[in-house]
């Protein structure tokens, strides 16, 4: 199998969470933007916005939404009053796209992929949130939504914690029986 830089990336990032409280440098955050804004997207309608979330008052409120969220959904974690849907890091980012745009989920999606990616190559930590996802496209959601900026013909499709690693985990064994070649 080859291997390089790109590939090592993708088969040694972990899903972080647990984070260190500092913030993000300008270049680490707009390497990672950056990476998001080359995806590929479908016709290069590039259908998405990328809106980051640095304020503690906005991300306390979304965390208490998702917690409501979770707890009436029978997740037992989400009673403790220290629960964190982001898992404290300094920032989420969270990817809408025009849901006139056919294709615009799927390039969302990967804009975050790149992300993610490019977020474990420089040494920021990040996991995909998709409680943030699904409050903000909710009812419950759509104040912040709207305080956030997101355009009204905006769905949320993709969201992330994003910060500095304090603890790395365990790296977990990925299934072999997923391959289905058709000669």
């Amino acid at each position: 199998m080859r291997n390089n830089e790109v590939i090592k990336n993708i088969l040694e990032r972990r899903s972080i969470r647990s984070f260190k409280e500092d913030p993000l440098s300008e270049e680490d955050l707009l390497t990672i933007l950056n990476a998001g804004r080359h995806a590929p997207s479908g016709m290069n309608r590039q259908p998405w916005l990328f809106t980051v979330i640095k304020n503690k008052d906005i991300l306390k409120r979304i965390n208490e939404l998702c917690r409501q969220d979770m707890i009436n959904a029978g997740f037992e974690r989400a009673k403790d009053p220290n629960f964190c849907v982001y898992y404290n890091a300094p920032l989420v980012i969270v990817i809408s796209g025009d849901k006139n745009v056919p294709t615009a989920m799927y390039d969302c999606i990967l804009a975050m992929g790149n992300m993610l990616i490019s977020a474990w190559s420089i040494g920021v930590g990040a996991c995909w949130i998709h409680a943030i996802i699904r409050i903000l496209n909710s009812k419950e959601g759509e104040g912040i939504k709207r305080e956030l900026r997101i355009p009204e013909n905006h769905e949320i499709y993709a969201s992330g914690a994003f910060g500095y690693i304090k603890e790395i985990p365990e790296k977990k064994e990925k299934r072999e029986d997923v391959f289905n070649i058709i000669d």
